[in-house]
């Protein structure tokens, strides 16, 4: 079994790595936007992993399933979502998609993960809150990788009534944000420095450095990995101002 993922503060990340080592798999874990991809996919079994955005999965993921059409048709597609508090059909969304394209559909499973979103007061909680989220998935994870080795795969977000409740949830109350690219990533110039790091790390490759400065165009996916790794926190995307960065590694040493 395989896994390509896309993760902007490590939690899903986290999430493949750890079910693939409780499955004793020597399968490969790679980012969505890795030169190995395509060996990934080469399995007859694999993980997609993305973290839910506002009950859909983020438009780069969306992208990756279309451009690889020809590529999952008789695939064992098994869906993981990371979600900070509400996912709906989160695994649902990609599901639909793919069986489109011919894919099987083994099963989803869907996690709560401290919220990556750094530039909104509401979502920002304590690091002991973070680490006990955590901790809890990670028990989530022991117990769906005991079943699946048990042939039993998890079904969460792949349901009609899943699908219901992401749509009403949240899906059509914030269609616009996720039915593209973005343009709305905001840098300071007076904080940047130009260390290149949002530009080496941006998986739709939409920055760059220019006469010292990031830069940021159109088509930004709203993972959060330039944000939330950002040395000088100049960076901000939903909000006007940065609380905190909550990376998975922050968070799991709280």
């Amino acid at each position: 079994m395989n896994a390509v993922y896309l993760s902007g503060s490590g939690n899903t990340k986290h999430i493949v790595t750890l079910l693939l080592n409780e499955l004793g798999t020597n399968g490969i874990s790679v980012p969505v936007e890795s030169e190995d991809v395509k060996k990934a996919l080469e399995g007859d079994e694999i993980i997609l992993a993305y973290p839910t955005m506002f009950s859909n999965i983020p438009y780069l993921v969306r992208d990756f399933i279309i451009s690889h059409e020809s590529v999952w048709k008789g695939k064992k597609i098994f869906l993981i979502t990371t979600m900070g508090l509400f996912a709906g059909d989160g695994t649902g969304c990609a599901a639909r998609l793919l069986k489109k394209y011919g894919a099987e559909i083994t099963g989803g499973l869907q996690i709560v993960m401290p919220d990556s979103i750094g530039d909104s007061k509401a979502l920002k909680k304590s690091k002991e809150h973070n680490k006990a989220v955590i901790e809890k998935a990670d028990q989530r994870v022991f117990e769906a990788a005991k079943k699946i080795r048990e042939g039993i795969y998890p079904q969460e977000g792949l349901s009609f009534a899943a699908h219901l409740a992401g749509l009403f949830g949240q899906r059509l109350w914030f269609y616009n944000k996720t039915t593209g690219y973005t343009n709305k990533v905001k840098i300071d110039p007076a904080k940047c420095i130009g260390c290149g790091i949002c530009a080496k790390d941006c998986p739709t490759q939409n920055i760059k450095i220019e006469n010292g400065k990031a830069v940021a165009s159109a088509k930004c996916t709203m993972c959060y990995r330039c944000i939330n790794h950002c040395p000088k926190q100049a960076m901000t995307l939903l909000g006007k101002k940065l609380y905190e960065q909550p990376t998975y590694e922050k968070n799991s040493l709280a």
